[in-house]
């Protein structure tokens, strides 16, 4: 059975709309999921970071795979992109992020959904609530009742 999830995309090194263009492409080949829709793109700041501003979008998929396996198939789509991990929070080439799978909450020492932050980050819940004003955030509530909270973070739609 098919379960909706939601991935966050950002880049702030190389050709950072290049590679979220990318990944939507590399999102859309991906076995045993497809790719329903893909948000605007976005411009926003670095937080808790540094280096040049991110571009910033969210991909909604339909798929089939268990939520470890999209994870580590989202790693793969990043190491193809030469992702580097050497401080928290590093600058980045592509980051992808399994925000939200189906109804799920899950707490394992490698996935957290929903994931933790999503909701008090412009970022994540301006493109997410371009493609499902609705969603509803498991054991948090509404996600649009957290936009006025991240009202004051920097966020350009290009």
């Amino acid at each position: 059975m098919a379960v909706t999830a939601y991935i966050g995309i950002g880049a702030n090194l190389g050709d950072a709309r290049a590679n979220v263009l990318d990944a939507f492409e590399r999102l859309g080949k991906l076995p045993g999921a497809s790719l329903e829709a893909v948000s605007s793109l976005y411009r926003t700041a670095p937080i808790d970071s540094s280096g040049d501003d991110y571009i910033n979008a969210v991909a909604r998929l339909s798929t089939t795979l268990p939520a470890q396996a999209l994870l580590e198939a989202l790693f793969a789509i990043e190491q193809a992109h030469g992702r580097e991990r050497p401080y928290y929070n590093a600058p980045r080439t592509l980051d992808l992020d399994l925000l939200l799978y189906g109804d799920e909450q899950i707490a394992t020492a490698t996935l957290t959904v929903p994931h933790p932050r999503m909701h008090q980050r412009a970022f994540v819940l301006l493109p997410l609530l371009e493609l499902a004003p609705e969603v509803v955030l498991p054991g948090l509530g509404p996600a649009a009742g957290f936009a006025p909270a991240v009202a004051d973070q920097g966020i350009i739609r290009l």
